[in-house]
């Protein structure tokens, strides 16, 4: 395996990139790589297809990982949830039929 094509199958490995880098791109680069013979054409579909996987992979992970930050730090906040909300709201519903 070439130096560049280990660098892009690392770097993509890693999630560095491939979490924002289009099917299109990834083509184009892969393209470049057959156009310098560091890849067969018949390398570069399985290449292409193998990286587009690993950067939808990393970007889920990503989204996960932000999605638990996220909740993590709204719940140190001790923010009120929708449920609290709704609780409250059915209490001052009650209070008002009572009142009437």
């Amino acid at each position: 395996m070439s130096m560049i094509r280990d660098i892009i199958n690392k770097t993509f490995s890693m999630g560095i990139g491939a979490a924002v880098t289009s099917k299109e791109q990834i083509e184009k680069l892969v393209d470049e790589l057959v156009k310098k013979g560091e890849v067969t054409q018949a390398e570069s579909k399985s290449m292409v297809e193998d990286l587009v996987k690993k950067g939808n992979e990393a970007r889920t992970e990503f989204e996960q990982q932000i999605n638990l930050k996220v909740k993590q730090r709204l719940a140190e906040m001790d923010l009120a949830t929708k449920e609290d909300i709704a609780r409250l709201e059915n209490r001052i519903a009650l209070l008002e039929e009572k009142n009437q």
